[in-house]
């Protein structure tokens, strides 16, 4: 399917901080670049962890921690305390941090981003340090596709590489308007209807899809063969 990859999308310029960096450098950092996180890498670049305005707002902010028989309250009672007295951002940043392949696809990426309710992620290679940073502005830049190439890719990725199917309107029409996929036309089988769909919904910067196709044989109720008698009294 078309999917684009992280890399195509992420930012290259990230600004980054080391463990041993002071808290007001980290405040600076992340003013200086507009930015409501900072990965914290290593010298060889692999990241440690991360650390957001979150972070950072714990010690500012005065917190009264509740000791309760939760232990996940007791838990994260703890965290905040050692980020209230943090100095370096060793001990402020949230670690491990989640992070996101090169490789990996756009939409694996936003999968991610909601998963761990975050804003944006670092980027690594294949050996683990530090490429780039991906945010949820740019995960929705597929969204700004343009109709020509949402439909180039439906027609290429859907109808001829996945079924095999010449697009023309003698057979199947593929229509794009602001991300709106219409399929008509007709196919030969009931169930590449569903298949078609599903396939389309798949293509990056499409936001929603209309099929309105008939089908020249039904296929879905087909009927399994006769089970084999074997006869167990023969040698």
């Amino acid at each position: 399917m078309s999917h684009q990859k992280v890399r195509n999308v992420m930012s290259t310029d990230v600004v980054t901080v080391r463990e041993g960096t002071p808290f007001k450098d980290v405040v600076r950092a992340l003013s200086s670049r507009d930015v409501s996180a900072v990965p914290v890498v290593d010298r060889d670049g692999h990241v440690l962890g991360v650390v957001s305005e979150a972070d950072l707002l714990i010690k500012q902010g005065t917190q009264e921690v509740e000791f309760t028989r939760s232990l996940m309250s007791w838990w994260s009672g703890r965290r905040n305390l050692r980020r209230a007295v943090a100095t370096t951002a060793a001990t402020l940043m949230t670690t491990p941090a989640i992070t996101v392949s090169d490789n990996a696809t756009v939409a694996g990426a936003a999968r991610l981003m909601t998963q761990h309710n975050v804003k944006r992620l670092p980027v690594v290679d294949a050996d683990g340090k530090l490429v780039g940073i991906v945010s949820r502005k740019d995960v929705l830049a597929v969204f700004l596709r343009k109709d020509e190439d949402i439909r180039d890719d439906i027609v290429t990725h859907v109808f001829e590489r996945g079924l095999g199917i010449a697009v023309n309107p003698a057979t199947v029409t593929v229509d794009v308007h602001d991300g709106e996929a219409t399929l008509t036309g007709q196919l030969e089988l009931k169930s590449q209807i569903g298949l078609v769909e599903d396939m389309t919904r798949h293509i990056d910067g499409v936001v929603d899809v209309v099929v309105s196709m008939e089908y020249r044989r039904d296929d879905t109720h087909g009927h399994l063969p006769d089970p084999m008698t074997i006869d167990i009294t023969r040698p």
